[in-house]
């Protein structure tokens, strides 16, 4: 009897666990397009854009803000909220890319989830509109947005692995 419950769990856990870090595909295409401005006016206009995504969407405070680099405070010890770090670095040819990464100090995964996080943000700084990943809420805040549970814990711009590891897109 014994045997044939925890066999029962076992099956149940791992069914439970095998959609654990998957990505919706589409979500995935987006958050790893490269975002590449095209010259000066829509660069100054898009990293305008990346500092209200962060301003609206973090739940930690931004701690830097400069013409390369806007990043968050944050993670905190055990909490499932993203801190982010939004890099931009010009190209010879006078384009720049703006690089995005979010990452939360949780094992139990990410809220909101930073594939769906990533994937908002290059949408939002493309077209100034998004968005399928509520706000966090306000700076300073732990109001966390739902997300979808089969991927949790799915890393976000630095890309990688679909795991509780920070990803850069």
């Amino acid at each position: 009897m014994k045997k044939a419950l925890l066999a029962t769990l076992c099956v149940l856990a791992a069914s439970g666990c095998s959609t654990r870090g998957q990505v919706n595909p589409d979500v995935m295409q987006i958050a790893t397009a490269p975002l590449t401005c095209a010259n000066a006016n829509e660069c100054g206009l898009w990293w305008q854009r990346a500092q209200t995504w962060v301003t609206n969407h973090s739940t930690y405070k931004i701690e830097a803000a400069t013409d390369s680099l806007i990043q968050t405070t944050g993670p905190d010890g055990g909490k499932r909220a993203l801190a982010y770090q939004i890099t931009r670095t010009p190209n010879n040819d006078g384009t720049a890319t703006i690089g995005f990464a979010a990452h939360c100090d949780s094992s139990l995964g990410c809220k909101p989830n930073p594939w769906e996080a990533g994937a908002d943000f290059k949408e939002f700084v493309r077209s100034g509109t998004a968005s399928n990943v509520p706000p966090q809420g306000t700076n300073g805040t732990d109001g966390t947005a739902p997300s979808n549970p089969s991927q949790e814990g799915a890393p976000a711009q630095s890309m990688g692995s679909p795991g509780d590891v920070p990803v850069t897109q």
